[in-house]
Order: structure tokens, then C-alpha cells, then sequence
């Protein structure tokens, strides 16, 4: 809801430096150290008067009455999404590292993936995770489609590890709103489209298969297509799911010199996440979009780009912490994943463009 908050320019500048101030400090804000550190052309009452405006909608605190303010969650995820500029020039930079230095190392995937994770945590200074590929390979054998009622039909699918799934799906509505298909006309058009998916899909991984393009399906079957793109999204969904194989997990000895692990029961329950039940973490830091597309695995800035910001994150451990993430793929398929945990005060971007960057050197390696 607060990304939804109408700000006047000189209530984003002034939350950009209150929040880009106490990323550098740790410290509260006055409205005397943005005057004085900050080109914003107004008057210390000019920023106190802003800054209760900012608190009233939720995006500063104060954590006591005689202190300057703190970003809250909401303030941040504000400047993430709207008011920080990415730095696309460390991105560039830290992929070239990657480069440089893993590319004389003639070892498996799983070396260089180890070796990655600790140049990012070494330069983030944050926890750095990061999954193995996975083996999603799980291929159709067969499907069919069968009516349940003139409004619905039952998907069947069977792997070709011989494994068999079921999803009742809704039809598409027919050109003409008042022809209404009888059961037996409904079973045949029905058999037709299985026979023809069949006939397309066979030995096809799932997981590719909702990044397909059937918008040029043939001329009889074009009542279906956005009925086939469901259904190529169902069977994405129905690809094998992750092996939870052990995390990658480097970089906690950085982060814990954060003032904000100081408490040691915090850094406790954060330590015991990432060592004895990373079947948690698993969803949140490999995390498939529930509509696959051909842009899933591209360049496209920002795209594979997710970040959650200290109470957007469903476990309790990481209430405090910022986890930015993001998937490297095979082809067009999202195999594995990369991330960075540290305090919401963390310098989302450059943690962005690091993860961003190592994300497509992954990929460009699996290729």
C-alpha cells in the first residue's frame, strides 16, 4: 500500500537522502545533517515539517522523541521502487570480475558457483546464497484433456518418469455466446486438442513449456490458444519441483559486524535459518513466477530481480533483514538462484546490481 503514497519532489528528495544518509550512518537523521550534507535548497523547518508528513504516512520513525528519523520498511520499499538510481557502472564491473577470476579455473559448476559466492559476499559485505542447479528436466509422455461439465475439463498428465497429475481447468468462452457445444461435439473437439498437443509437446520438458508461444496456433484451434497458454502454465507448475540440495551459504563472519546483529538471540535464530532449515529458505530465494514468459530469463532490467524488505519476509529470522534475490537459468529454463541477506539498511543498489550481475554470468556460463 505505501508504494501506492502520492510524494511531492521535494518529499522524495528529501526521503531519498534521509534514507541514503542513514544507509552511509546507522544513526537517525536531523534535518541539520541533510542541510548540511545534502543539496536540497530548503531550511532545517522546511525538512522537520516534511519529515512529519513522511511519518504520518508511515515512511519514517522515530525510534525515540528527542532523536532525528529512521526509514521504516515502507520507506524503503518506496526508495527501491521509485527513488533509487541502479548501478548498472558496478554491475558491468563486478560480472567482469567474475570473469576474470573464475575463468582460469578449469573446475565443475559447483567450484565456480563457490568461488562466486564469496568474491559477492566479500564485496557486498552481506550473506551470500546460492543454489545449485537444479534438474528440472521432468518431459511430457502424454496428456488429455476430458470434460466435466460444459464449463469445465480435467487435465491429465503423465511424465515420462511415468508420474501422473491432475488439474481441473475452466474452458474458453465459444465466439458465439449462445452456441452451446454438446457433450459428445464438446468430447470430440476435446480428443482433437489432446491429440494435437500430443502430437507438439511429446518429450518436452515441462518446465519450458509455459514460456512457449502458441499465439500461432493453427486456424482450427485458434478458440484455444489462451486456453493452451493455461494449460502450458499448469504443466510448468508440474515440472520437478527443486531437490532442496544444500544452500551455498558464505559471508555471515561480514555481516554480523552490522550494528543491527548485535543482539546476540537475533543473529541466533538468523544463523540457525541458514544452517539447519534452509528447506525454508528454499521458496523464497528460488522462487518461480506462477506465469512463465519469454522474457523470464532475459536481460531485461530488473526482471529477475525480486527484493523483500524486512517484514516482507514470511520468517521470523529475517524480519529485520532485506533478502534480494534472483534466478540464473539454462536456455530459457530457471535452474538455480542467487542471493544476498543483510539489514534493511543495506545499499539495495548496489546489491541489486550485484546479484543482477552474477545472475547473468550463471547463466551465460550454463549456456
Amino acid at each position: 500500500m505505501s508504494s501506492q503514497v502520492n510524494l511531492t519532489d521535494r518529499q522524495q528528495r528529501i526521503l531519498r537522502a534521509t534514507v541514503r544518509h542513514y544507509i552511509a550512518t546507522a544513526e537517525p537523521v536531523g534535518s541539520k545533517a541533510l542541510v548540511e550534507e545534502y543539496n536540497l535548497s530548503v531550511s532545517p523547518a522546511t525538512i522537520r515539517n516534511v519529515f512529519g508528513l513522511l511519518e504520518k504516512a508511515g515512511l519514517l520513525y522515530q525510534p525515540h522523541t528527542s532523536a532525528g528519523r529512521i526509514p521504516s520498511d515502507s520507506g524503503y520499499r518506496i526508495y527501491v521502487d521509485r527513488l533509487m538510481t541502479p548501478a548498472n557502472k558496478l554491475g558491468s564491473k563486478v560480472e567482469q570480475l567474475l570473469v576474470e577470476q573464475l575463468k582460469k579455473q578449469n573446475t565443475s559448476f559447483e567450484a565456480l558457483l563457490r568461488g562466486a559466492a564469496q568474491i559477492l559476499a566479500t564485496l557486498s559485505g552481506y550473506i551470500t546464497l546460492i543454489t545449485l542447479p537444479q534438474n528440472r528436466t521432468a518431459c511430457l509422455r502424454h496428456l488429455q484433456l476430458l470434460p466435466v461439465d460444459d464449463q469445465r475439463v480435467m487435465l491429465i498428465v503423465v511424465t515420462d518418469s511415468y508420474e501422473t497429475t491432475s488439474a481441473l481447468m475452466d474452458l474458453p468462452p465459444t465466439a458465439e455466446p449462445d452456441r452451446s457445444l454438446d457433450a459428445e461435439m464438446m468430447e470430440r473437439e476435446l480428443q482433437i486438442l489432446s491429440n494435437f498437443l500430443n502430437s507438439q509437446l511429446r518429450g518436452k520438458p515441462l518446465s519450458e513449456l509455459a514460456a512457449l508461444d502458441w499465439k500461432e496456433l493453427d486456424r482450427e484451434f485458434q478458440r484455444y490458444a489462451d486456453f493452451c497458454q493455461q494449460i502450458f502454465s499448469e504443466l510448468g507448475k508440474r515440472a520437478n519441483p527443486p531437490l532442496s540440495t544444500p544452500i551455498m551459504v558464505r559471508g555471515v563472519s561480514e555481516v554480523l559486524r552490522q550494528p543491527e546483529f548485535a543482539e546476540l538471540q537475533q543473529v541466533q535464530a538468523l544463523l540457525h535459518l541458514l544452517e539447519e532449515e534452509q528447506e525454508q529458505l528454499w521458496p523464497l530465494i528460488f522462487e518461480l513466477p506462477q506465469h512463465y514468459s519469454q522474457d523470464l530469463c532475459s536481460k531485461t532490467e530488473g526482471s529477475r530481480v525480486t527484493v523483500r524488505i524486512g517484514t516482507e519476509n514470511p520468517l521470523e529470522p529475517m524480519r529485520t533483514c532485506a533478502l534480494i534475490s534472483a534466478n540464473y537459468c539454462q536456455g530459457k529454463v530457471p535452474v538455480g538462484s542467487i542471493g544476498v541477506i543483510g539489514p534493511t539498511r543495506m545499499f539495495y543498489e548496489n546489491a541489486i546490481a550485484l546479484v543482477e550481475a552474477a545472475a547473468d554470468y550463471f547463466s551465460e556460463a550454463l549456456s
